[in-house]
């Protein structure tokens, strides 16, 4: 007897967890991970032309003479490789014979250049304004543009290791709530930052807030409902996410202004932080951390909601520890980090998952965070939504079927053989590469959504929130770190691919070594996973032993007494 059967005897997957699911989730619609692709979006831009009308005046051409292409090619050099407009420099003197102006009494030699000494000029069609027009994160300065990136994602990691270990000790309710808080003020705040140290100091701290958001709501939901619904209610809620990528790119394209952008983001999260005072307490945690009353009141305010007032009678101080008494022993353990590493199971569990979160994370975000390079970039946002509709519903029939492990390793070496394959495809089929790339993305983000809920399943409650804290801080690690990859390019083309889909095959292969959680009732402590999934023959052997010889001291005399102390020593 456990948790799970007192939830089946409230209502189950009742009308509360229907509305707690749903308002979990609903934050997910707004995406704050992938805001970086618009927000620090690189417009069309060119070395600014200073004092243009005087110049054209001097040589007697009117506007009407030239189009503005002809007129950039007096002052702009064009790249010889790519046939457009550079964007670093421009010629010293205006080279009016490559504008197709004839200039008697010059001898054309080869022009001299020079770097965009009065800034640059930006196209406003793509983007109307964002943190790179802003301050000319361009040129020599462009990798304070993917810093951003970078910085914001190393909030993400620390909001992982603070809020992980934090929501086990104070509860998953307050830490959600103030996470919620802390994105909707920090989040709208960054519209008005001033300078780029501003922004990224509002970014970083905005990171860790929706860390300690995603970890506590997969939580409260995982607690909150029965064994046999977490495949369909995990694969469901991350439908939100995806929805979420499309609704991000309608939202950018209709706005285009990057300040305008974070304001539309961010500011929902006060009414997220108003309504999630209605949601109940984990009454898990409640009662490993002591709060045994305080347990059976949030249980009995399920059983109302689910329509169970008369389990309200029944279930009180002794029903609870009938059903929880190990869990309640377990509440007099304090428990560590030191306890994801500390037994054999637990280690191969630990080591497993940080290999699958970091690789997932690698290769989803050095496919998502690079999306100008294969086109419009907000109809590429919306392809990439797009495409996880049906690559989670094949995650949910896999989960369903052939259970978290396969699924889970064959969404990774499913994307590595995408991946791999772009790479022997040449850069003229465009579209095939990008197709391939959708669907590398696709089951990438199917990873995700096995991992999210495989992590819930595999950690005891005591220490859940700390285990996803662990592990999500290597998935932070990866999205800090794929970005990065991309300047391998210089080096070899195929480079970045090969180590995107490198990661993804070995992360797989981990992926096998984990334990199956299909249908298995949540474990509560430590030792619940070292008895459910322990590969040691001898050791379920001897706990059945210990079941057997306690059971006879119950039901047998003096006779007994003999056999049980010598089985008892034999153990």
């Amino acid at each position: 007897m456990g948790f799970s059967d007192i939830l089946d005897e409230i209502g189950g997957f009742g009308r509360f967890q229907w509305i707690h699911v749903i308002l979990l989730s609903i934050p997910g619609l707004l995406m704050q991970n992938l805001l970086n692709n618009f927000t620090a979006g690189i417009p069309g831009h060119h070395c600014a032309i200073p004092n243009i009308s005087n110049r054209t005046n001097d040589q007697n051409i009117t506007a009407e003479q030239l189009s503005t292409d002809q007129l950039l090619r007096a002052f702009i050099p064009v790249d010889k490789r790519s046939s457009k407009f550079t964007k670093c420099t421009r010629y010293v003197e205006p080279q009016w014979h490559l504008a197709g102006v004839n200039i008697t009494g010059t001898n054309f030699t080869e022009p001299e250049t020079e770097t965009c000494l009065d800034g640059w000029t930006y196209q406003k069609t793509e983007f109307i304004s964002t943190i790179v027009s802003e301050w000319d994160l361009v040129c020599t300065l462009q990798p304070l543009k993917q810093m951003t990136q970078t910085i914001y994602m190393g909030g993400v990691l620390s909001g992982a290791i603070i809020f992980g270990g934090l929501s086990d000790k104070f509860g998953r309710r307050a830490l959600l709530i103030w996470s919620y808080f802390q994105l909707a003020v920090l989040g709208t705040f960054t519209t008005f930052a001033t300078s780029y140290v501003a922004y990224c100091v509002l970014r970083f701290l905005s990171g860790m807030a929706v860390s300690g958001i995603i970890l506590n709501a997969v939580s409260l939901k995982v607690e909150w409902i029965p064994t046999k619904t977490r495949t369909l209610v995990g694969t469901l809620s991350s439908f939100f996410f995806t929805f979420g990528q499309m609704v991000l790119a309608g939202v950018a394209y209709s706005l285009k202004d990057w300040r305008k952008l974070h304001v539309a983001v961010c500011s929902p999260y006060f009414v997220f932080a108003l309504y999630s005072w209605w949601y109940s307490e984990s009454a898990r945690w409640l009662v490993l951390n002591g709060k045994s009353e305080e347990a059976i009141k949030q249980i009995h305010r399920v059983a109302r909601i689910n329509g169970k007032p008369e389990m309200v009678e029944k279930i009180n101080m002794e029903y609870l520890e009938s059903h929880m008494h190990k869990e309640m022993q377990s509440s007099k353990t304090t428990h560590t980090a030191y306890d994801l590493l500390r037994t054999p199971v637990m280690r191969r569990i630990s080591i497993c998952l940080v290999a699958v979160w970091f690789s997932t994370s690698f290769a989803y975000y050095g496919l998502a965070m690079d999306l100008q390079k294969f086109g419009n970039i907000y109809v590429m946002q919306l392809l990439f939504g797009v495409v996880d509709i049906p690559a989670k519903l094949l995650a949910l029939t896999m989960l369903s079927f052939l259970g978290r492990r396969i699924t889970q390793a064959s969404c990774l070496l499913i994307s590595a053989v995408l991946i791999f394959a772009n790479i022997f495809i040449s850069q003229e089929f465009q579209t095939a590469r990008t197709v391939l790339a959708v669907l590398g993305k696709g089951f990438t983000s199917s990873s995700f959504t096995c991992v999210y809920l495989f992590t819930g399943e595999l950690y005891p409650t005591v220490l859940r929130q700390t285990g996803m804290g662990f592990t999500s801080t290597m998935s932070r690690i990866g999205s800090m770190a794929a970005p990065a990859v991309l300047i391998l390019d210089e080096v070899l083309p195929a480079l970045p691919s090969i180590v995107y889909g490198g990661a993804a095959v070995i992360a797989g292969v981990f992926a096998l070594f984990l334990p199956e959680t299909l249908n298995v009732p949540l474990p509560e402590t430590v030792d619940d996973v070292e008895e459910k999934w322990s590969k040691k023959p001898h050791v379920q052997k001897q706990i059945e032993k210990e079941s057997v010889a306690l059971q006879d001291m119950k039901e047998g005399g003096a006779e007994c007494e003999d056999g049980k102390t010598s089985g008892l020593n034999a153990l």
